[in-house]
């Protein structure tokens, strides 16, 4: 029963890094294109302090509420943690990899893949969680607010984690709401958020990274 427990694990592991993997040189590729580059070029352009400074705070603030989430049992559950993962699957971290170089030289490659296109994918969850939100209602606002974090479920996250994400995503709600209100444009808001969103997520790869390195080191 143990063996063919961890042979059901390695499997849907590899799998699950397989299809990363893919979906990450997708990223890559349509980070090439002309629409890619565009979207690419106005998020870097538009990075700025007020991107930055919020950052490390919004993540202290998904952190403190996902600490006491992840101690109720069933809030702790996550299908890739089930098989073995570690985090998030786009980070490439599992248990069937430890102790071998694997371990770090997996995420060490999506990490790379990931960097090019991370304004990409911060965009497309801008455009499906925020843009339009000046006209939608409060309930509605919190609803898409929740749903961003929950859909984190859906890729493996443990559920509390998931649910302390809609912190990120009420930061970024608001980044976009403010952004609308003083431009009076869904696509300037709607860039606005993605930067903050990219520079969060940025900053969460630098933390990957730094552990990357110090699991290759041997610390």
């Amino acid at each position: 029963m143990v063996a063919s427990s961890f042979d059901v694990s390695t499997i849907v592991t590899v799998a699950v890094l397989g299809f990363m993997g893919v979906r990450l040189v997708t990223g890559v590729r349509v980070s090439r294109s002309v629409a890619g580059r565009a979207v690419i070029s106005q998020v870097r352009r538009r990075i700025g302090f007020r991107h930055v400074w919020p950052a490390p705070l919004v993540l202290a603030a998904v952190l403190a509420v996902a600490t006491p989430l992840l101690m109720i049992p069933g809030l702790r559950w996550g299908w890739w943690s089930a098989f073995g993962g570690q985090g998030n699957p786009v980070f490439g971290s599992s248990e069937t990899t430890s102790g071998t170089v694997w371990e770090w030289l997996v995420p060490a490659v999506f990490m790379m893949l990931l960097l090019p296109a991370l304004p990409l994918f911060a965009h497309a969850e801008e455009r499906m969680f925020r843009m339009g939100a000046e006209q939608w209602s409060r309930g509605r606002r919190v609803l898409k607010t929740v749903q961003f974090g929950m859909v984190h479920a859906l890729i493996g996250i443990p559920i509390g984690a998931a649910l302390a994400l809609s912190v990120g995503g009420a930061y970024f709600m608001w980044t976009y709401l403010r952004a609308f209100h003083r431009t009076g444009s869904r696509v300037e808001a709607t860039f606005e958020s993605t930067t903050a969103h990219t520079v969060y997520n940025a900053m969460i790869i630098a933390v990957v990274i730094v552990a990357i390195a110090l699991t290759a080191a041997g610390w």
